[in-house]
């Protein structure tokens, strides 16, 4: 442990507001020169109450905690001062002088897409994020979430299986919320790397959260939003994104789901409406380069050459499909037909629908146009 990173740790516990932190050490550099200044200089700055608080410091209980975590193997403590510290939260207005990072660092070096969106998402939402996760991965995206139940759960759990993922954290790092995804962190920080700007032990508070979706949006080239409410926090990691010159991706929804008005909204305010993981990609090209690979491109985003018309559609006998998938394999055609138009024929609610219609996707036996409607893909003869 360095005397200068002693001396970041010191000044980062120190409870002092982060405005106030960002003033000192625009006077005075480095940690170590704002403390060897005098009272009245500090207070010049920052403030009488905060020249105290200064002068007096951390707990050193908690100082000591973090030292000693600090020299624990896997766990790491960026400062503002370290080559190791993301050069994309430099570009924000309040980058934090110091990082927790559980995991692998070296992750910060490569380019990173944030998919974001509700805790509590629909089956084809869910299914959507870990498909976009996965393929992007792959393609060497680095892909960062917030570790949140929903579209952040599956996000990681994509990113896991097709690349590297990053989970920034609105807790102190020696903390999980919720309790439900204490696994799933303990698989990121194992292979990929989990973040937070909190000091340990800091609980779980609704104003945690935005300064953890700022960081999300200021660690990415741009923000992917799978689905989100009107009131839902993605939308402010997408602002925060939108501020600072990031690109905002959406992916739109049923109108009957509420979880896609968000998505709208920010479709309406000119995010780029995506419908499969070459539309990000080729967004983001000019900044990454190189071609999305072939093997990365989820099966159900794939956009697959049509059958021509004229063309015989062969024939299957989908047995194993569940009795309302092939219900609403029957109420498909060789014509479009939009999720109203299916939910009214079939009488499923549009979740249930949604769900049956990736099944079918996924088993080849249905196409997602790029106008939203779906086409059968072959005749059916139930046995």
């Amino acid at each position: 442990m360095t005397d200068g990173l002693a001396d970041w740790l010191r000044f980062a516990l120190t409870p002092v507001s982060p405005a106030r932190q960002r003033n000192l050490l625009a006077a005075f550099g480095l940690p170590g020169n704002i403390f060897a200044q005098s009272r009245s200089r500090l207070a010049s700055v920052a403030g009488h109450e905060a020249a105290d608080t200064v002068l007096k410091g951390p707990d050193p209980a908690a100082l000591k905690a973090t030292l000693a975590w600090a020299n624990e193997e896997g766990n790491h403590i960026l400062t503002l001062a370290d080559a190791t510290y993301p050069q994309s939260l430099l570009e924000i207005a309040d980058p934090p002088p110091v990082l927790y990072v559980k995991g692998n660092p070296a992750l910060f070096a490569r380019p990173v897409l944030a998919i974001v969106g509700s805790r509590v998402p629909t089956a084809q939402g869910e299914a959507n994020a870990r498909a976009f996760a996965e393929s992007l991965s792959a393609a060497g995206l680095v892909i960062v979430s917030g570790l949140a139940q929903g579209i952040d759960t599956a996000a990681h759990r994509g990113a896991l299986a097709g690349g590297n993922t990053i989970a920034v954290i609105g807790t102190g790092i020696d903390r999980i919320y919720p309790a439900s995804n204490a696994a799933l962190a303990r698989e990121i920080a194992a292979k990929d790397a989990i973040l937070s700007e909190f000091p340990l032990g800091t609980p779980s508070a609704r104003w945690n959260f935005p300064r953890r979706n700022r960081l999300i949006a200021g660690l990415s080239l741009g923000v992917l939003v799978v689905e989100a409410s009107l009131e839902s926090g993605s939308l402010i990691t997408a602002r925060f994104a939108a501020d600072t010159g990031r690109e905002v991706f959406a992916i739109p929804g049923s109108i009957h789901t509420p979880q896609a008005r968000g998505c709208h909204r920010l479709i309406r305010e000119g995010a780029k409406l995506v419908e499969t993981a070459e539309d990000v990609f080729e967004e983001l090209r000019g900044q990454i380069g190189g071609d999305l690979p072939r093997h990365a491109v989820a099966p159900h985003h794939s956009r697959p050459r049509q059958p021509s018309p004229k063309a015989p559609l062969p024939v299957t006998t989908p047995t194993h499909l569940p009795s309302e998938a092939v219900l609403v394999l029957e109420a498909l055609s060789s014509e479009a037909r939009d999720i109203d138009t299916l939910a009214l024929s079939t009488g499923l609610a549009i979740e249930a629908l949604q769900a049956h219609l990736l099944t079918l996707e996924l088993e080849g036996l249905a196409v997602r146009q790029t106008g939203g409607g779906f086409l059968r893909l072959h005749t059916i003869r139930v046995a």
